[in-house]
């Protein structure tokens, strides 16, 4: 597995912490891990967009949409290193073992380059990025006007501008009847490895209290707002676009 270490550019993005809860041996150790994954995952998550770029050329996307998703990638390298700044304040240090990640379907099956773009776009916006942006915003939320909120701030405005990738590009390239119906089966897919994904990474149960108060979250709440965000945005969302998402989400197989 690769290694991400950064030490060096951490002390830069570093937030001023002031009032500091004391924290038990447990209670510093959640609070690290959380924001070391989130550095992680962050970082991870800058090859999928940069996966994506190839992609959205080879389908002849509107070329505003190929630089924004270039954009994008830089935006993920740059809250990994926000993230890193909070581990260094924290007096944690700011490097891990990168998750394995696999690159980004070609789906070689699909039946036209934009087909195999969408059901990309489909999984990486419209499904992941747009919990991704709820389960964010709760999380700042619960932090109220402190520094961390603010580096949750500053992550959330460019999570929302990447799912809004997906619903925009679904406006923006109308589907025919047998598009819709191979997405719609594809969501099924999608749905399992998204919910698989999630579950796998919410404990489902409270992290302690002086945890939470740093960042840490209330992994039971978190597994209430990704359901929530599934039934309430995302599937009445794509079945706006003829897609029968809700038949998708209710026949997904276990993964």
């Amino acid at each position: 597995m690769a290694r991400l270490d950064l030490s060096r550019e951490a002390p830069t993005y570093a937030p001023a912490l002031t009032d500091v809860p004391t924290l038990s041996p447990m209670e510093r150790t959640v609070v690290e891990n959380t924001w070391r994954g989130r550095m992680l995952n962050e970082h991870a998550s800058a090859r999928v967009f940069a996966g994506l770029v190839p992609q959205l050329m080879a389908a002849e996307v509107a070329p505003r949409h190929q630089a924004a998703v270039a954009e994008m990638v830089a935006e993920e390298l740059h809250h990994a290193r926000l993230c890193a700044g909070v581990l260094h304040a924290l007096g944690a240090e700011p490097a891990g073992e990168l998750p394995a990640l696999a690159p980004l379907p070609v789906h070689a099956d699909a039946a036209s380059p934009l087909e195999a773009l969408m059901r990309n776009v489909l999984s990486v916006s419209c499904l992941s990025e747009t919990v991704a942006v709820a389960l964010i915003d709760a999380e700042r939320r619960a932090l109220h006007d402190s520094p961390l909120a603010g580096v949750l701030k500053r992550i959330l405005g460019d999570e929302v501008g990447h799912a809004r990738l997906g619903w925009t590009l679904l406006a923006e390239h109308p589907l025919d009847d047998a598009l819709r119906q191979r997405l719609s089966d594809y969501l099924r897919v999608a749905f399992a490895h998204l919910e698989a994904h999630e579950l796998a990474n919410l404990s489902p149960v409270a992290a302690p209290a002086g945890a939470m108060a740093l960042g840490a979250c209330d992994g039971a709440l978190a597994r209430d707002i990704f359901h929530a965000t599934v039934e309430e945005v995302v599937i009445p969302g794509l079945e706006r676009h003829g897609l029968d998402a809700r038949a998708a989400w209710e026949s997904r197989p276990t993964v």
